[in-house]
């Protein structure tokens, strides 16, 4: 089987931590003997670039400022553009298969005229809608943007690249979910080179705790992601009362790493509810510890607030729940509606306190019905969201965009 050798520019700092980039490219895609070379910034404070073995191939890793600021910010800028240069010269001295760019726009423009003279490929992997998400922010002004002027012209201005420039040269283009591919295909982008890659899990990396072995003193319903105001977690704080009023030994955990001041925030709105004894406020904790909390769970929450940048998502906790082996109640939502209707693996609801409180005191009273639904989820996310399944999707449509046939990649 031909190995495959390519480069990849990322948004994402160098070493990357999200899984769709770590456990799919650097771990998966290595493992099957695939070489990529990766052009990233340093996620750490460094005063000169550096070259590293890494994710089967070098990582070219540019330099951070180490300051806070306005000024800092714009350094880091700089510095993540002077690094993506360097793709002239990889390009010049590598025969790569193709060369990947994620969610970067300037860069893309590099990589597409380097392409267009060297008769190369050119893959855009696009993961979340930024010039929507914008464009969204300068609209809602106050409290979501600091500078709304600025948003709607990026929002503008990256627009127009992504879909008018980039995505029409690419030789093919992921996306995050179906209903992305949907929505970049309604701006006029053929529809047989975009490929959907929601998100997964390392599934061998997740250990299974059945709801008989967890302790039923205690009801604890977890919830791991943003506490950010965008996210409106006080959603769950409040529809928590109303659990708490039927299980008082019920137990609301919200991990997630935001600023101290949305914490006290979140901290203060359960105390004025007198429910503050029942809900703890982690922040950000390492994965392992926060997958901790979801090993012994009895219903785990992916409340997705009703944003339009967040309706193309592709939610890592809803699958990571599931594949711990835990129900799940999530609120109506392109992919979360249809993982959980697939899969059984838990209770989809409107976007409404009562709805979500009702679902919640229903599978807590019902132990052996969350039981079964977490075993349905676990066994669906093996058999459709490990990332060595999603490794073959992705894999099969490199291929297919070099010209190899499924049965003659030599």
């Amino acid at each position: 089987m031909k190995k495959l050798y390519f480069l990849f520019l990322s948004s994402d700092r160098f070493p990357p931590f999200r899984v769709d980039v770590k456990s799919l490219f650097q771990e998966e895609f290595v493992e099957r003997g695939h070489r990529i070379d990766w052009l990233l910034q340093s996620s750490e404070p460094t005063e000169r670039s550096f070259v590293t073995p890494w994710g089967g191939g070098k990582a070219w890793v540019g330099k951070r400022h180490s300051a806070k600021g306005a000024w800092s910010a714009l350094l880091n800028q700089l510095y993540g553009f002077l690094n993506d240069l360097k793709v002239f010269r990889l390009a010049r001295q590598n025969r790569y298969d193709f060369i990947q760019v994620k969610d970067k726009f300037i860069a893309a423009l590099m990589v597409m005229w380097i392409c267009r003279r060297q008769r190369g490929r050119f893959v855009y992997w696009l993961s979340f809608p930024f010039p929507e998400s914008y464009l969204y922010r300068a609209q809602q002004g106050k409290g979501y943007s600091n500078f709304p002027l600025l948003d709607r012209v990026r929002g503008h201005l990256f627009g127009f690249l992504l879909y008018r420039i980039i995505l029409p040269a690419a030789d093919h283009v992921f996306v995050q979910s179906k209903q992305m591919k949907m929505d970049v295909a309604a701006k006029g982008i053929p529809a047989g080179k975009l490929t959907a890659v929601p998100m997964g899990v390392a599934f061998s990396k997740i250990s299974f705790l059945s709801q008989s072995d967890i302790s039923t003193r205690q009801m604890h319903v977890v919830y791991i992601g943003s506490l950010s105001p965008t996210r409106q977690i006080e959603f769950l704080v409040e529809l928590f009362k109303q659990v708490v009023e039927i299980c008082p030994n019920a137990r609301l955990h919200l991990i997630g790493g935001e600023t101290e001041a949305d914490i006290a925030r979140l901290r203060r709105i359960a105390d004025q509810l007198g429910i503050g004894k029942q809900v703890t406020i982690c922040g950000f904790m390492p994965l392992e510890a926060a997958w901790e909390y979801v090993r012994q769970a009895n219903v785990c929450v992916s409340p997705l607030a009703p944003n339009p940048t967040f309706t193309p998502a592709s939610p890592t906790k809803l699958v990571e729940y599931l594949a711990f082996g835990k129900p799940v109640v999530a609120n109506d939502h392109p992919e979360q509606r249809e993982v959980l209707e697939k899969s059984g693996g838990g209770i989809c609801v409107p976007y409404e306190k009562e709805a979500f409180a009702k679902a919640i005191l229903e599978l807590l009273q019902d132990p052996d019905k969350a039981a079964d639904m977490g075993q349905r989820g676990r066994r669906y996310v093996e058999q459709h969201r490990s990332y060595q399944v999603i490794a073959d999707r992705v894999e099969s449509k490199y291929y297919e965009m070099l010209g190899c046939s499924s049965d003659l990649k030599n």
